[in-house]
C-alpha cells in the first residue's frame, strides 16, 4: 500500500480541477497546469477531494501511484501559493542584476550572462538572492538549476550560484610543506 498515494488531495477555494479523458486540468488565482495521467491509474474527483487509484497491483503501478498524486499535489499547490527556489551568488564581484523580465549574471566570466525566463516563470533579484517562482514546480526546478549551472559553487572557496539551503562541502587547500634545516 502507498502511503503517500492513498491519501486525498484537498481542493481549496477558488480552485477548479476538472478531469477530461486522462488529463487531469487545475486552474486557480497563479495559472492553469494539466497533467496527462498514465492509463495504470484511475484519478476520481469527489466534492473538495482528489483520490488517486491504481488498476491494477503490478510493480510498475505502485511506483505510479504515490508519484501521480504527489504530482497532482504539487499543481494544486502551485496554482494557490506557487513554487519558489533561492539561489545565492557567492563570490567577490559576483552580481545577479535583473534585466527586463531576464536576468544578468556576472560570474567571473569576460562576458556577462544572459540569462531568458522559461514560460511560466518570474525572476527576481534581491542583493545576492536570486529568486526564481512560478505555478510548476518542474519549471521553476529547471530554470534555478540552468542558471545554477552557469557558475556551480566550488570547492574550495564556495564561489559561485548556490542554492540557498545548499551546503558546500569544502576542501582543504594546498599545505605548505615545512622547511626544516636538515643535517
Amino acid at each position: 500500500m502507498s502511503k503517500i498515494g492513498n491519501l486525498p488531495v484537498l481542493i481549496p477555494q477558488g480552485v477548479t480541477v476538472t478531469k477530461v479523458d486522462s488529463d487531469i486540468n487545475v486552474s486557480g488565482p497563479k495559472g492553469n497546469l494539466t497533467f496527462n495521467v498514465h492509463p495504470e491509474i484511475k484519478v476520481e474527483i469527489e466534492n473538495d477531494k482528489i483520490k488517486v487509484i491504481r488498476k491494477s497491483e503490478t510493480k510498475f503501478a505502485k511506483s505510479l501511484h504515490g508519484l501521480t498524486r504527489s504530482i497532482i499535489a504539487n499543481m494544486v499547490k502551485g496554482v494557490v501559493d506557487g513554487h519558489e527556489k533561492v539561489l545565492e551568488v557567492v563570490g567577490v564581484g559576483y552580481r545577479a542584476i535583473k534585466q527586463g523580465d531576464g536576468l544578468v549574471l556576472n560570474v567571473g566570466y569576460s562576458h556577462p550572462v544572459i540569462i531568458a525566463p522559461l514560460s511560466g516563470v518570474q525572476l527576481d533579484t534581491k542583493e545576492n538572492k536570486i529568486i526564481v517562482t512560478g505555478a510548476n514546480k518542474v519549471i521553476v526546478g529547471e530554470m534555478a538549476a540552468r542558471i545554477r549551472r552557469v557558475r556551480p559553487p566550488e570547492p574550495y572557496k564556495g564561489k559561485g550560484i548556490k542554492y540557498a539551503d545548499e551546503v558546500i562541502r569544502r576542501k582543504a587547500g594546498k599545505t605548505v610543506k615545512a622547511v626544516g634545516g636538515g643535517a
